[in-house]
């Protein structure tokens, strides 16, 4: 499953473009890995808090580790972010269903950090614990 040792290693999330509208993607997909154990950090520069925890302008500000970066923005905006995610030390970068940039890609990929493209974090953990609990079935 792709993403899985993403999804197995990573605790801290800084999701890029999460919303604090309820009926944005962003902001279901990350109460729900905010449900499941992981800790959301919001960047957005509209918003001042999402799901309980102060959102960040920039993924720079945040004043700790981040594990992954989840992208919720347009591809033009992925080179950016993937700069970003290099700069910080991030050990994953997740592009959300719909977003890919290859060339960004390659680039993380180049500096050591895992990339997943064109998937939904959401249904890629649901994935991965219904494989578990198939395979703890057996």
């Amino acid at each position: 499953m792709q993403g899985e040792n993403l999804l197995r290693t990573c605790k801290t999330i800084a999701v890029v473009g999460l919303s604090s509208s309820r009926w944005r993607p962003s902001y279901g997909v990350s109460e729900y890995m905010q449900a499941s154990g992981y800790r959301i950090i919001p960047v957005n520069p509209k918003e001042t808090e999402v799901l309980g925890e102060k959102a960040w302008a920039t993924l720079e500000e945040i004043p700790e580790p981040v594990d992954l970066v989840n992208v919720f923005r347009q591809a033009r905006f992925v080179p950016e972010i993937v700069e970003a995610a290099i700069r910080i030390g991030a050990k994953g970068v997740w592009m959300q269903e719909g977003v890919v940039h290859e060339e960004a890609a390659a680039k993380a990929r180049a500096a050591g950090i895992e990339v997943v493209m064109d998937r939904c974090i959401l249904k890629e953990h649901r994935k991965m614990l219904a494989s578990r609990q198939s395979a703890g079935s057996e």
